[in-house]
């Protein structure tokens, strides 16, 4: 008698099971990476844009009042991808110069980084402002995880 040759319906369907649980896990962690890595743009443009308003600091001795640039444009640098960036002036005499500045990133909705918002400021206190209900907020730092962890 002739021995039938390939695999049988038991062991295909191991295989897939096993491919099944294998994506289960990898999957989810997959978008965590993604994440991740979308929020580094955050991080990394909130950084440059105090290092300009600082060198426009040392060049003029004070931060420029002008409307949402404080002095320099922040949205002309860099790719701006996954946030939206406003910088805010604080001008306790109010005159053109200001003492201090807020520069805010706040995610976009249609790039998955909705409820997400950072902030940085002429002291370079890094804020966490907002993240998903799913996350755990820490106001001390940029947070990097659903854990809080900086």
């Amino acid at each position: 008698m002739k021995r039938a040759q390939g695999f049988s319906l038991i062991e295909l369907m191991i295989v897939v099971a096993v491919i099944g649980i294998l994506a289960a896990v990898a999957v989810p962690q997959y978008n965590q990476y993604i994440l991740k890595s979308k929020l580094a743009e955050a991080r990394a443009e909130l950084s440059d844009a105090r290092v300009r308003m600082e060198r426009y600091f040392q060049d003029n001795r004070r931060y420029n009042n002008a409307a949402d640039e404080c002095g320099v444009n922040i949205n002309a640098f860099g790719e701006k991808r996954y946030f939206g960036y406003v910088c805010a002036v604080v001008d306790a005499d109010g005159d053109d110069w200001a003492e201090g500045y807020t520069v805010t990133a706040t995610g976009i909705a249609a790039q998955g980084t909705a409820n997400f918002a950072f902030t940085i400021n002429q002291d370079n206190d890094k804020v966490t402002t907002s993240v998903p209900a799913d996350w755990t907020i820490n106001a001390g730092c940029w947070v990097t995880g659903p854990g809080g962890g900086c």
